[in-house]
């Protein structure tokens, strides 16, 4: 077994076994003193403009899984929940989300990187896409920050078409 894929495989691993603490029910209405004395510290907070925040608990770069508990202006649980599935992008807006929508909503990428020939920045969300296939979701965005469009593609590290590559 090639190092690249035993190290992928060994990431995945870690990665399901830390998914299964954040399984967790949580109702909503509870106070966010008890999201994160259930869930812990969240990896990351995103304010929300309605005045609560997103509190995310990561599962990127390897993992194709991502937590986000939404807590509201009066400071209590809204939504929580595994947020990296094909109804979540589907309702991305293309030229009207920007970056500041996507982190809320998703949390950190998975990898990020340019498109030079049209000066666009990305970033690759790893998933399941329909619950199936190892994908990854490319956010592209434009110089001004806004989302231009969305391309889902096989996951060059889980997919085993690009094994031996």
């Amino acid at each position: 077994m090639k190092i690249r894929t035993l190290a992928a495989l060994l990431a995945l691993s870690l990665g399901l076994g830390a998914c299964g603490g954040l399984q967790t029910k949580l109702p909503a209405g509870i106070p966010a003193a008890d999201v994160t004395a259930r869930l812990g510290k969240p990896t990351a907070t995103y304010p929300d403009p309605d005045g609560g925040q997103w509190l995310e608990y990561r599962g990127q770069p390897m993992g194709q899984f991502q937590h986000m508990a939404r807590i509201g202006a009066d400071g209590r649980l809204i939504s929580y929940g595994q947020v990296l599935t094909s109804e979540n992008f589907a309702n991305v807006q293309v030229n009207r989300w920007n970056r500041d929508d996507i982190l809320r909503h998703f949390g950190r990428p998975a990898e990020t990187g340019r498109v030079r020939l049209d000066d666009r920045e990305v970033w690759s969300y790893r998933y399941k896409q329909d619950g199936l296939w190892n994908s990854m979701m490319n956010v592209y965005f434009n110089a001004r920050g806004v989302v231009v469009r969305l391309q889902n593609t096989p996951d060059p590290v889980l997919d085993e078409r690009f094994k031996g590559m």
